[in-house]
């Protein structure tokens, strides 16, 4: 049947005195106009870009270049604007119509959808578990060390932001958190594995506390992975090994300045890396005190050691040969580097000593040994071997308590090591 026909079959039936067969044409020409799959589909390319209407001011922009772009145009407080969808075929015609009534119901409402999109993104930008760890980051920096900073942010930039940083922090599940781990577990980072759990629920907790999410999916996880191996440094515990050793020390044949950095260790027991970087100006040889900076110690906070009577000897037999540099134990290639990581310990074995004997982390095992057997306050002892203290008010309490008797502790200490040196 014709158009003609129908509109003539039917124009004697009204409906409140208005032609049915007039309404009828109405609705099929509106028909015409509304969008197919179809129509989309084999839109083609012209020279010159056109709009396909589907109605209520959505249309598909085919562009000269080929493009087929959804768009809205619409009208709020009195100023014609046009809302970007996006584009054919990621977007379906179906999901477009989809977008048109969310937007229609947005200006119902009273809100501009261009201006609410952006709100939109700003807040899941800000919400992403790499935007809220770089914000829980920067407040922690200021009473973080430099070295420890970097330290948390490359652990965090190389093992967990390329696989769930983008993800909004509330959406994160365990198991994803959990495959992170995984990742540096399979290869061998058993210890950065651990730490990753523990930085990303201090995170999870930030992020809890600013309200963008629920739950720290790290607590489940404890246990996830097996526990560390505690490392156990070679040291000699046996006294007269102890008195054989430092005489040892004593008569080595290398360097005056590695002989000295052997001859210091025992008496301060500091890790190797604190002992090789020591500088001159942060001795106060007046009060018999040694201050490491923050920023070298493995621990965030300023370390002090009381200087023995024997240390200062040592010290000051070494000052005429490098006390005009920086360094205490210099490289013998060049004065502004330090001693290599490796000096002591090859001092060690060519003093005889295997590594499965001892090493130069090994005085700080064999001083806690001996100081606790002697009965020094534990909290003096942990506090001078530089162990951190998780309680921030009793760090505070041993650092301004236990100075005084850390200073006996030392000076008893080295008395110690002369008598068995001497025995």
């Amino acid at each position: 049947m014709s158009h003609e026909v129908s509109v003539n079959f039917i124009a004697s039936h009204r409906i409140n005195g208005t032609p049915y067969g007039i309404l009828q044409f109405s609705y099929r020409r509106y028909r015409k106009m509304k969008l197919t799959d179809n129509k989309v589909e084999k839109a083609k390319t012209k020279n010159k870009s056109y709009k396909l209407s589907d109605g209520k001011g959505m249309y598909l922009l085919v562009t000269s270049k080929g493009n087929k772009l959804w768009r809205i145009d619409y009208s709020f407080n009195g100023k014609r604007n046009t809302y970007s969808i996006g584009s054919y075929p990621t977007i379906p015609l179906g999901d477009a119509r989809k977008q048109l009534l969310e937007v229609k119901k947005l200006i119902e409402k009273g809100v501009d959808p261009i201006i609410y999109r952006k709100t939109s993104k700003e807040t899941t930008l800000q919400n992403t578990f790499e935007a809220v760890a770089l914000e829980w980051h920067t407040k922690f920096t200021a009473i973080w060390s430099p070295n420890h900073s970097k330290r948390v942010l490359r652990r965090l930039e190389n093992n967990v932001f390329p696989w769930i940083g983008s993800r909004a922090i509330g959406d994160i599940e365990a198991p994803e958190l959990l495959a992170a781990m995984q990742r540096a577990e399979n290869r061998g980072a058993h210890e950065t594995a651990h730490r990753i759990r523990q930085n990303c629920g201090q995170i999870f907790r930030y992020a809890i506390a600013t309200g963008r999410a629920k739950h720290d999916i790290s607590a489940p996880l404890i246990g996830a992975l097996p526990a560390l191996k505690v490392k156990h440094h070679p040291s000699i515990t046996d006294p007269k090994k102890i008195g054989a050793l430092l005489n040892a020390i004593d008569g080595y044949e290398g360097t005056f300045t590695t002989c000295c950095a052997l001859r210091l260790a025992p008496h301060v027991f500091l890790r190797p890396g604190e002992l090789r970087k020591a500088e001159w100006s942060e001795f106060n040889l007046e009060k018999k005190e040694w201050r490491i900076p923050l920023e070298r110690m493995k621990q965030d906070s300023q370390h002090i050691i009381p200087l023995s009577a024997q240390a200062l000897k040592i010290i000051a037999e070494l000052h005429p040969l490098t006390g005009s540099g920086k360094y205490l134990f210099p490289s013998i290639r060049s004065t502004s580097r330090t001693m290599s990581e490796n000096t002591i310990n090859a001092a060690l074995r060519r003093l005889g000593y295997t590594k499965d004997e001892m090493t130069g982390h090994g005085f700080r095992s064999m001083a806690s040994t001996f100081l606790n057997e002697m009965n020094w306050s534990p909290d003096a002892i942990e506090r001078q071997l530089a162990h951190c203290e998780r309680n921030g008010v009793r760090a505070a309490y041993n650092y301004a308590q236990h100075l005084p008797e850390r200073r006996k502790m030392m000076q008893s200490w080295s008395n110690y090591l002369e008598q068995l040196q001497n025995t």
